[in-house]
C-alpha cells in the first residue's frame, strides 16, 4: 500500500541516498543495455547534478521508504524511477499522474528500455522524434514522446 505523494523540496541525506538507490535498482532492472561502466558513469551525475536540476516528488510506502520518484522541469518529465520491488504496483502510474497535474506533457525515454517505452505509450504518449545518441552523446537512442 502506498501513501500520498510528498514533494521533496529539501532532501535529507538519507532521502538523497535512497533516491540514488532507487535509481540504481531501477536501472539495473530495466536498462539491460547499459554496462557496469555505464551505470558507474551515470551514478555520480544522478547523485550530484541531475537530482538538483528537477522538481522532485516521491511516493512512500507505509514503511516510509521511497518507493519511486519523478523529476520534472517545466513541461517535461526528466526522470521517473521505481524501486524494482514495487514494479507493477501502480507507483509509476501515480507519479506520472502527479507530473501531468504539474503540467508535464513530454518525456524522453531510452529506445532500448522496452518496458518504459511500453509504459509511456500505454499512458497515451506518442513518439514525435528520435535521437540516435543520448544527451551526453552516448550511443543510446532516445525516443521523444509527448501527450497525444
Amino acid at each position: 500500500m502506498t501513501t500520498a505523494i510528498e514533494t521533496l523540496a529539501t532532501l535529507s541525506p538519507a532521502d538523497r541516498q535512497r533516491l540514488v538507490d532507487v535509481w540504481e535498482g531501477a536501472v539495473r532492472a530495466t536498462h539491460h543495455f547499459l554496462s557496469e561502466d555505464d551505470i558507474q558513469f551515470f551514478k555520480p551525475l544522478v547523485r550530484d547534478a541531475y537530482l538538483d536540476s528537477v522538481r522532485l516528488a516521491c511516493l512512500r510506502g507505509d514503511d516510509g521508504r521511497i518507493a519511486g520518484f519523478v523529476g520534472t522541469a517545466e513541461d517535461r518529465i526528466e526522470m521517473l524511477f521505481v524501486d524494482p520491488a514495487r514494479h507493477g504496483q501502480g507507483v509509476g502510474r501515480t507519479l506520472m499522474a502527479h507530473a501531468i497535474v504539474l503540467g508535464a506533457r513530454s518525456v524522453d525515454v531510452n529506445e532500448q528500455n522496452l518496458q518504459a517505452v511500453g509504459f509511456y505509450l500505454h499512458l497515451g504518449f506518442v513518439q514525435y522524434d528520435r535521437s540516435h545518441l543520448d544527451g551526453l552523446g552516448k550511443p543510446f537512442p532516445i525516443l521523444h514522446l509527448r501527450m497525444a
